[in-house]
């Protein structure tokens, strides 16, 4: 019987939970309460001024239901406005404001030191392979998941 400790969904969950301890120390440390899907939500807001809520949701792979309450936490933070769409009275757009965007430049070293302590316990090419394996393997599996992520391009925009 293979052990729970060489079993690969193990293994990610120990990493996960290693990944969310160390964005949340850093971040931290850099003075900011934020989760890791709270800062993918505000990243890509940025990014693309005007999203609604559930194509948002399909491009940081996030369930549907479960964003309105990431949105509704940095609205409250000042950091997101949110609006009713021109187009579709039902949908609500997002916008970045002033202060979200202040916040995303403040925190972006301690996002980058956190990326780089998570790859810390591998060499450099170590570090390539690990995410080029890691990128293929989520990417194929993508469609399994209860929220898969997607593009743009895929149609995720409306």
């Amino acid at each position: 019987m293979q052990q729970i400790e060489e079993m690969p969904g193990h293994l990610i969950r120990r990493l996960q939970q290693i990944s969310v301890a160390i964005f949340h120390a850093e971040v931290g440390a850099a003075g900011f309460d934020l989760t890791s899907v709270q800062y993918a939500a505000l990243s890509k807001v940025n990014t693309h001024p005007g999203i609604d809520q559930a194509t948002l949701a399909g491009l940081i792979a996030y369930d549907r239901t479960t964003i309105t309450g990431v949105v509704d936490r940095l609205v409250q933070k000042g950091f997101l406005s949110r609006e009713v769409s021109e187009t579709d009275r039902r949908a609500r757009v997002l916008h970045i404001t002033d202060e979200g965007f202040a916040a995303l430049q403040k925190i972006q070293p301690a996002v980058l030191e956190t990326q780089k302590i998570m790859l810390s316990g591998l060499s450099e090419p170590e570090q390539k392979e690990f995410m080029r394996l890691l990128e293929k393997a989520t990417s194929a599996l993508n469609d399994l998941s209860r929220a898969p992520m997607k593009t743009a391009k895929s149609g995720a925009e409306k």
